[in-house]
């Protein structure tokens, strides 16, 4: 558990992506986080789109941090259509979007990775809600960086805990089916990773109720909470039947800022990376013996099982109100 005082250093890889620019602003507004840099991947939108996207948000919130723009496909084959009935045509919800007034930074982003942590070891935190195609690169440009980051948390993947399987097949989440190879590799390396997946994110949900309560509280940052997630809530509404929408990207933001929120589990975790079951995650628990095999060898791992997710929104919402 990280200490009331601490500042956490956060990289912050995202393809924004409605729930990922709301995560971004839980970043950006937090007393105890040191944004030092966003990155870009494709998935939510292409990666000219999502890079477009985090300079905007960039802009919009008055962050410092250095954007870069990563990659714009998986290790394996092409990227797949983006999902515009989730996020908008624009990625944000088609809200309307002002001339972008900030630039990229001129690194890709795997090389700002490897330089804002090689800066500071031990204490960059990577938040990463979207495909793992960076930090694939980042590790394989820079292998020593896997014993240099303090952790990365990951939203991402579903268990099977609490019901939650996939989102996009019956056995995948969107961001580990998007490039599954890179996040097999990824969590097989030895670096501490903690995921929130479906298991946690589908069991957290804002309401419409809580929404408009934000927009009328919060100010500017309420009204555009409201505003880019207005087309994320029809779509939640006609294809689960939910008022509101679940709270995917954010989950990533809470469990790194206050892990007493979540129940774990540990072990070693494979993606299956070819056939119907492709993207699955799979966890080896620790402490449970099985004949030789694939999880042989991997690191130990942790992911969210459970959540307080009253507290999670309490938590979103006293950030933004104060």
């Amino acid at each position: 558990m990280i200490p009331d005082m601490q500042t956490l250093k956060v990289i912050y890889d995202t393809d924004p992506g409605v729930d990922d620019a709301m995560a971004l602003l839980l970043l950006a507004r937090h007393k105890r986080v040191d944004l030092i840099g966003v990155t870009t991947v494709f998935g939510n939108a292409d990666i000219a789109t999502t890079t477009r996207n985090a300079l905007y948000l960039k802009q919009k919130l008055g962050f410092s941090a250095p954007v870069a723009q990563g990659a714009g496909a998986p290790l394996v084959g092409e990227p797949d259509a983006p999902p515009t009935f989730v996020h908008g045509l624009n990625g944000l919800g088609d809200i309307d979007l002002p001339p972008i007034s900030v630039s990229a930074d001129p690194r890709p982003a795997h090389q700002l990775i490897i330089d804002l942590v090689t800066a500071t070891p031990g204490e960059v935190t990577i938040i990463a809600v979207g495909r793992m195609t960076n930090l694939e690169r980042a590790m394989r440009e820079a292998p020593e960086i896997v014993g240099l980051v303090k952790q990365i948390v990951v939203m991402g993947g579903a268990f099977g805990r609490n019901g939650h399987t996939g989102n996009v097949t019956p056995v995948a989440e969107a961001n580990i089916w998007g490039d599954p190879d890179a996040a097999d590799i990824v969590f097989g390396a030895a670096w501490p990773i903690a995921i929130a997946g479906l298991d946690v994110t589908q069991a957290t949900v804002m309401s419409e109720t809580y929404v408009a309560k934000l927009a009328a509280d919060a100010g500017e940052d309420g009204a555009f909470v409201r505003a880019i997630s207005a087309f994320y809530q029809n779509f939640h509404r006609e294809s689960a039947g939910l008022d509101g929408f679940y709270v995917h990207d954010s989950s990533a933001v809470a469990l790194a800022l206050h892990p007493e929120f979540y129940q774990t589990e540990t072990g070693a975790i494979r993606v299956v990376t070819e056939g119907i079951a492709i993207g699955q995650t799979i966890i080896k628990p620790d402490g449970r013996n099985y004949p030789p095999g694939a999880w042989d060898g991997r690191p130990s791992q942790t992911i969210a099982v459970g959540v307080d997710a009253v507290a999670v929104l309490k938590f979103y919402r006293e950030t933004l109100v104060g």
